[in-house]
C-alpha cells in the first residue's frame, strides 16, 4: 500500500471507532490527526478548542505566520513543504547558545527564555508547546503583563510537574488556544496539530 492509502485507511478506522461523536469539521481534522499520531483515543476527550481558535490559526497560516516550537522534535515533525508553500517559517530557539546562557544566568529554564525570544521577534506567531510547561507559565506571565499575545497557542506539554497547572492557565486565558487537558501531550502531538492546521490550508508531501 502507498503511504497515502495507509493514512486514508487509518483515518477511516479512527472515524469509525469514534462512532457518533462529531466536532466542527475543522476541529475533527485535528482530533483525528492526534489520534492517528498517538493511537490514543483519549485525545477525543482531552482536546479543548477555544471558540474560533482553529479559524484563527488557519487565517494566521494563510498570512505566513511563523510557528515557534519549544522542542527541535516538534519543529522536525511539522511538514516543511506545506509550511514553505505558505511562507510559514518554523523556528525553535532551544539550541541557541544565547538562550542557554540567559537561562543559566537567571536560573530559569531555556523554554521560558524561548518564549521571550518568540515575543522579541516582534511579529505574529503561533506557539506550539509540546514538552515544557515552563514555556506556558512564562507565556502566561507575559500575557498578564500585556507583553505578548500570540495568534494561537497550542498547549500540549506532557508530564507530571506543573503540566496540568500550566495548561489550566492557558485554558482560562483569552488567547486563542488548542490545549490537551491533563497530563498527556508531547512534541509529536504539537507537530500533529500544526500539520492538521497546515493541511487544511495547503497540503504538499
Amino acid at each position: 500500500m502507498k503511504p497515502q492509502e495507509i493514512e486514508d485507511r487509518s483515518m477511516a478506522i479512527i472515524e469509525r471507532e469514534l462512532g457518533e461523536r462529531r466536532w466542527p469539521p475543522e476541529e475533527m481534522v485535528i482530533v483525528k490527526r492526534c489520534i492517528h499520531t498517538s493511537a490514543d483515543f483519549d485525545y477525543a476527550d482531552n482536546l479543548v478548542f477555544s471558540p474560533g481558535a482553529v479559524q484563527r490559526g488557519l487565517e494566521a497560516l494563510k498570512r505566513g505566520t511563523t510557528i515557534v516550537t519549544d522542542t527541535s522534535m516538534a519543529a522536525a515533525g511539522i511538514n516543511k513543504a506545506s509550511a514553505a508553500a505558505l511562507g510559514v517559517q518554523i523556528r525553535c530557539f532551544m539550541a541557541d547558545e544565547e538562550v542557554a546562557r540567559e537561562a543559566k544566568n537567571r536560573g530559569i529554564t531555556r523554554a521560558a527564555v524561548c518564549m521571550e525570544k518568540a515575543a522579541a521577534l516582534g511579529e505574529p506567531v503561533i506557539l506550539a508547546v509540546g514538552n515544557a510547561p515552563t514555556a506556558l507559565l512564562r507565556l502566561h506571565e507575559m500575557m498578564e503583563a500585556g507583553e505578548f499575545f500570540p495568534e494561537l497557542v497550542i498547549g500540549v506539554p506532557v508530564g507530571f510537574v506543573n503540566v496540568v497547572e500550566s495548561k489550566e492557565l492557558i485554558l482560562s486565558s483569552p488567547v486563542p488556544h488548542i490545549v490537551a487537558r491533563g497530563r498527556k501531550g508531547g512534541s509529536n502531538i504539537a507537530a500533529a496539530i500544526c500539520n492538521a492546521l497546515l493541511y487544511q490550508v495547503y497540503r504538499q508531501e
